[in-house]
């Protein structure tokens, strides 16, 4: 018997992508396409307690990068830190490179095949921007890894609306 492969659209949870690739998340154990822009958290390469919040907006290209408490990430200038670098490296993992350059809308989005060739193709700026929103959802997320596993629904998610009649 097949199932109904709509069936979770009735259900309080939601598929998940799997990644292209697996994933090491020791240097960024947390990246998204949300909010229309590439967002994450990158591990600071110094400091084993500092993490870096960074994205990169789609169609403007505009990029921040600072750390979790809005003090600016030293290596940023005109051109994006290597946190950045980072971020995209681990986007195209999770992502594929051809689905990362689309959301950014990277002009020639089919040709790029890598992480550095994305990296390449924006044209942004430094656009300062407080951190709290995607820290947040970070935490949010490591909070769900401290729950039992179980098959229940969340209290929290039950606001969601069961099915359209």
């Amino acid at each position: 018997m097949n199932a109904d492969p709509t069936a979770w659209e009735q259900s309080s949870v939601t598929r998940v992508v799997p990644p292209v690739q697996p994933r090491k998340l020791a240097k960024v154990p947390f990246v998204e396409l949300a909010e229309g822009r590439l967002q994450g958290v990158v591990s600071s390469g110094s400091d084993i307690g500092r993490v870096y919040v960074s994205w990169i907006a789609a169609g403007t290209h505009d990029f921040n990068c600072s750390t979790n408490n809005n003090r600016p990430c030293g290596g940023l200038h005109t051109r994006p830190c290597k946190h950045l670098g980072s971020l995209v490296d681990e986007g195209v993992v999770q992502y594929g490179a051809d689905r990362v350059a689309r959301y950014l809308r990277v002009s020639g989005a089919e040709a790029v095949t890598s992480g550095p060739e994305l990296l390449r193709a924006l044209d942004g700026q430094h656009e300062p921007a407080p951190a709290a929103v995607v820290f947040s959802r970070f935490l949010r997320h490591l909070s769900y890894l401290e729950l039992p596993v179980t098959t229940a629904p969340l209290a929290e998610m039950h606001w969601f609306p069961a099915a359209v009649r």
